[in-house]
């Protein structure tokens, strides 16, 4: 029995058919199961459609846009479903689903209906919106937009023109007007070939090393690199009479190069269970992480072979389906297995989550595809230890095959910008991202250096500099990051977000160095504090959050440890640490009730330019190699590991 197999939710069983093991022996699913999804998801919204169509209603609190807007969201994006589900289908609607739709395009931008949507140009989330609808009428055009009466058309596009010459944000929102207008364009509405030039200008600037683009300015590498930034030049040329005109050839190539690129990295971030890298905001899309996995396969620019890109998309969309995702009534709530409020954001709205729809893209591509056909092939996790440094993010990122969890040391990525003074985005800035693991929103920050002021408030570190991300002899990874961390009053900010930094009152502290070296899943992290400073009262290393529903077995003395059933923390002092403690809580974390992080603290000021070290672990348990040993000379570490192999990396002063 695979991870996949075991827990696997009532509502899962009723819906899907029998496994099949010989086409896919990793997730057992084959394309009814898809299609079954698909149709199950689909009939599960459609008692809280409005009288008219235009809105799909669902239970929940509404986001800071309201409402009407919220309705709104839940159209567009389970259009998405249907027209992916249509298309594949070569235009077969059995369900009847695109004249629902049909419905509801008539009443959304009948302006006289009690049932209009909110404009783009009155609205922000409606440009959002605005790019599903017409992604989908482009994708669905024979069946759907062909054979609409002529006035629902003309007020399809008056409502959409609305886009035109409008002020978009410079990040992944470009790309939403750029698909609405090249609709514009091929049905003959307005459209501006100067806003689309504008936006391919701003994605250009967005792109960094080894295919990977950044979501604006800061350092904002998430899952939006994949589900809209990689998911939509490569469909809009695919999709859009545009290569050779909006689009130069050779653009179209450098896009695809990029995808390719990042989908080898990318697909290194999913853990045996199927998970993806919990890291970054908006995680309510769940499995919209396949998107990008899917825009590969749709375009025939990914080098995964078939057989794996269903296995890697598969095993996303099963892990959610088989741990509630779907529970109690079919929907998707705001959460990640189950409901979990404190995930969403001020912009997520009940139908939010719906953007998971993007991970079933792949329901385009016919029955007979190779990617439907092909036997399942592993991932990179399931067949060997993973270790790989990723460039833009800063990232080392590594894994075993025993455990299954795929990881991130994280030393580049902190949605902000060098010498940023805010506090720390805990989906962000923290050192380390898994597939198993989430940061808590409890009182002691998980994957952290932080230093403690008299009234033991920790420092922050976001705006930090990269020193370098390297791969070093015998499989070893390394990065370093060094800056001044500064304590941040937030009191005053009333808008608290998981996947942002706050602002108030700083005060400066010291410099701080953190290095950390990774080898066969296991982070040496070495720690050196700048010149003494009067505030600082001692200094906290913090290891990896495990959480369960049950209580949290937890183990004290030279080291620190907490472990559930399936997951073991653990921290060990290797030099310069005295205490070592597991902060526990409840009610933190998305994967179970109660919380634990190891901890190792200081007793006292560490002397400046002293280099601390700490071993980190995430495991499944079980017997682990012996520490290495350390030595220092000036800015040089060095690491003997049990079996010989000497490391040396350098410890940048702080």
């Amino acid at each position: 029995m695979t991870a996949e197999t075991s827990g696997i939710s009532p509502y899962r069983r009723a819906m899907t058919a029998p496994e099949d093991r010989r086409l896919s022996p990793y997730t057992g699913w084959t394309r009814g199961h898809w299609t079954a999804l698909a149709d199950r998801m689909l009939a599960a919204v459609a008692p809280y459609r409005s009288p008219g169509g235009a809105r799909i209603e669902l239970p929940g609190p509404a986001s800071r846009n309201g409402r009407f807007s919220d309705g709104l969201e839940g159209f567009a994006r389970t259009f998405l479903i249907a027209g992916f589900r249509i298309a594949g289908e070569g235009g077969a609607d059995p369900g009847g689903h695109l004249e629902h739709y049909a419905r509801g395009l008539a009443a959304g931008t009948d302006p006289a209906s009690p049932e209009a949507w909110p404009r783009p140009d009155e609205l922000g989330q409606s440009k959002v919106e605005a790019a599903s609808i017409a992604l989908v009428l482009q994708l669905t055009r024979p069946w759907l937009w062909d054979r609409l009466d002529d006035p629902v058309r003309e007020r399809v596009v008056a409502w959409l023109a609305t886009v035109v010459g409008q002020p978009y944000p410079p990040i992944n929102w470009v790309w939403f007007r750029i698909v609405v207008e090249s609709f514009l364009r091929e049905a003959g509405g307005p459209w501006s070939a100067a806003d689309v030039e504008e936006d391919l200008a701003v994605h250009a600037s967005l792109r960094r090393p080894g295919g990977w683009l950044s979501d604006g300015d800061e350092r904002a590498y998430d899952h939006y690199t994949g589900w809209a930034l990689h998911l939509y030049p490569l469909l809009w040329t695919h999709l859009f009479d545009v290569t050779g005109s909006l689009c130069p050839g050779e653009l179209r190539h450098r896009w695809a190069a990029d995808l390719r690129d990042y989908l080898d990295d990318a697909v290194r971030l999913v853990g045996a269970d199927g998970s993806p890298l919990m890291q970054g905001r908006s995680l309510v899309y769940r499995f919209a992480a396949a998107a990008p996995f899917w825009v590969g396969a749709l375009t025939g620019t990914s080098r995964l072979a078939p057989g794996l890109t269903r296995r890697v998309a598969g095993g996303m969309v099963r892990h959610f389906a088989g741990r509630g995702a779907f529970e109690p009534a079919g929907l998707l709530s705001l959460g990640w297995h189950h409901a979990w409020p404190a995930l969403r954001q001020a912009y997520s709205g009940p139908g939010s989550p719906y953007w998971a729809a993007k991970g079933l893209l792949g329901l385009a591509l016919p029955a007979h595809h190779p990617v439907w056909t092909d036997v399942e092939e592993p991932l990179p996790i399931e067949t060997g230890d993973v270790a790989r440094v990723v460039a833009a993010p800063g990232w080392l990122v590594s894994g075993r095959r025993r455990d299954g969890i795929a990881l991130v040391v994280n030393h580049g990525t902190d949605h902000a910008r060098p010498g940023d003074q805010r506090s720390d985005a805990p989906l962000y800035a923290r050192l380390g991202y898994s597939t198993a693991t989430v940061p808590p929103l409890g009182s002691v920050p998980d994957n952290t250096v932080v230093v403690l002021d008299a009234d033991g408030r920790a420092s922050h570190r976001a705006g930090f500099s990269t020193c370098y991300a390297v791969e070093l002899p015998g499989g070893v990874l390394a990065a370093a990051s060094r800056g001044r961390v500064r304590w941040v009053d937030t009191t005053g900010d009333d808008a608290p977000d998981h996947g942002s930094g706050r602002s108030g009152p700083v005060v400066p502290g010291p410099v701080l160095t953190v290095v950390s070296v990774v080898r066969q899943g296991v982070e040496i992290r070495l720690v050196r504090l700048g010149a003494a400073d009067a505030r600082v009262r001692s200094l906290r290393l913090s290891g990896w959050p495990v959480a369960a529903a049950r209580p949290v077995v937890t183990r004290t003395g030279g080291s620190a440890t907490a472990e559930t059933a399936q997951l073991r923390s653990v921290l060990r002092n290797l030099r310069g640490f005295t205490t070592a403690d597991v902060a526990v809580e409840a009610g933190t974390s998305p994967l179970g009730e109660r919380t634990a992080i190891p901890f190792l603290t200081t007793d006292g000021p560490p002397a400046p330019g002293d280099v601390l070290a700490a071993v980190v672990v995430l495991d499944r348990g079980g017997a682990g190699d012996p520490d290495p040993s350390l030595t220092t000379a000036g800015d040089r570490v060095t690491l003997t590991w049990s079996d010989g192999l000497i490391t040396e990396v350098t410890a940048p002063s702080p």
